[in-house]
């Protein structure tokens, strides 16, 4: 997890490319479920990065959108409850300490191998979002 101080294009695209380079540099491809926020498109990348470079990283991402409604929403505000109440319940003064407070946080929920129990199946996504993805069947 990496704490910034805004969310801009550009924090995102360094993330991004720290991901592809320093994380999984010899992934032939990188899948990234993502919110909506208009800052996560490839689109950051050129903005920030000269294009030979977005280009790269590009092509190594496999970019699926959330849809705005959905239970990944309730597992994404569960981690983030999770975060506020365990690490974030008071005022942190310095930058640097919430950095190093969150990164705590996070290598003690990975090494605890914490996970959410998904019980929303394709099935029920066919029901509950008709209005969504309508049936191409008759």
């Amino acid at each position: 997890m990496t704490v910034t101080a805004r969310r801009t294009k550009k924090d995102w695209a360094r993330v991004v490319r720290e991901l592809v380079d320093v994380h999984y540099p010899r992934a032939e491809k990188i899948v990234l479920a993502m919110d909506n926020l208009n800052t996560h498109t490839s689109a950051s990348l050129y903005e920030t990065i000269p294009p030979a470079e977005a280009k790269r990283i590009v092509g190594k991402l496999e970019i699926h959108h959330t849809p705005k409604h959905g239970s990944w929403l309730n597992m994404a505000g569960i981690e983030s409850g999770g975060l506020g109440r365990q690490c974030l319940d008071r005022r942190i003064g310095e930058f640097t300490v919430f950095e190093k407070e969150v990164a705590a946080w996070e290598a003690d929920r990975n090494a605890s191998k914490a996970n959410v129990n998904w019980q929303f199946t394709t099935d029920d996504a066919k029901v509950k979002l008709v209005r969504l993805y309508p049936s191409t069947e008759g």
